[in-house]
């Protein structure tokens, strides 16, 4: 399993490649809570583990992160059994297929 600062770099490194590809990056910033572990900020292109406000908060541990990125564990699934949680249901929704597209490549 990759520590918070191999999932930070490989997080920061998609996401710069997300920014120059689309332009615009997620357009939202959002705030990966990986309860206990560390926080995970995301702003466009900018990665850092400053723990900042977000337009999303995401609350899920370091491994169901792995795991989520892998497509080995499935984002529904994973709310129902409170192992994910998401403080803005609508954003997480519109932004889901660039966030999962970013944790694939962070996997």
């Amino acid at each position: 399993m990759a520590t918070l600062e191999e999932l930070t770099d490989r997080i920061r490194r998609a996401a710069a490649a997300e920014a120059a590809a689309s332009g615009a990056g997620l357009g939202s910033t959002i705030k990966l809570d990986l309860k206990g572990e560390g926080v995970i900020h995301i702003d466009g292109a900018a990665v850092t583990n400053d723990d900042l406000p977000a337009d999303l908060v995401v609350t899920v541990g370091l491994r169901d992160l792995a795991a989520l990125g892998k497509g080995e564990l499935d984002p529904t699934r994973a709310m129902m059994t409170g192992r994910l949680r998401l403080s803005d249901m609508a954003l997480a929704m519109r932004l889901q297929p660039k966030i999962q597209s970013l944790f694939s490549k962070a996997a």
